[in-house]
């Protein structure tokens, strides 16, 4: 920034410079968490309304077979999580709203162990995202209106036998603050 230009700029010496946080094709540039895939979508909209492709296999995004699916929703100032699984990887599409995913590897021995990542998504910036085995998620809704977002778990549910695990927001485990939100 041109020197000149600093001394006529209120706050200079309070803000900082911003660092690039995705490269110019959208990925990000933070160390993303072993075995997390991220596919960004594209929605075509017309007169008639809108289309979006939730996976296609095209894609490469994942070798795994669609099994099971499921949408949920979650409401203004609440969050979803901390969910963990052993045999199955969750994909996650953001689907509508605003919503935060954040992940943390918990798997011991990972080249990413300890790491937390957190994505953006919804109506805005649709995308898949693949949450390995080992890995905790949790969902908030960071927007004013009910958001939603689908599953594609590599393995079905099974009633008797459910393959999730869970923490309470606030832990020793997970060194993340989701404020003031609610949830379990």
């Amino acid at each position: 920034m041109d020197k000149a230009l600093r001394m006529d700029v209120l706050g200079v010496d309070r803000f900082r410079k911003d660092s690039q946080t995705v490269t110019p094709d959208g990925h990000p540039v933070f160390r993303v968490i072993e075995g997390v895939h991220i596919q960004q979508v594209i929605t075509h909209t017309d007169e008639r309304g809108s289309l979006c492709e939730v996976f296609n296999p095209a894609w490469e995004f994942d070798s795994a077979p669609l099994v099971y699916m499921y949408q949920a929703s979650i409401l203004p100032g609440y969050v979803k999580g901390w969910t963990l699984h052993f045999q199955q990887s969750d994909r996650l599409f953001l689907s509508s709203g605003r919503l935060r995913l954040v992940l943390f590897d918990a798997r011991k021995g990972s080249p990413t162990e300890s790491v937390i990542n957190h994505y953006e998504g919804g109506d805005l910036n649709r995308c898949l995202v693949n949450v390995p085995a080992g890995v905790y998620h949790a969902m908030q809704n960071i927007g004013t209106t009910e958001a939603i977002f689908c599953n594609l778990p590599t393995r079905a549910y099974r009633h008797d036998d459910p393959d999730k695990f869970r923490l309470p927001l606030n832990n020793d485990v997970i060194p993340y603050d989701f404020g003031d939100a609610k949830g379990w």
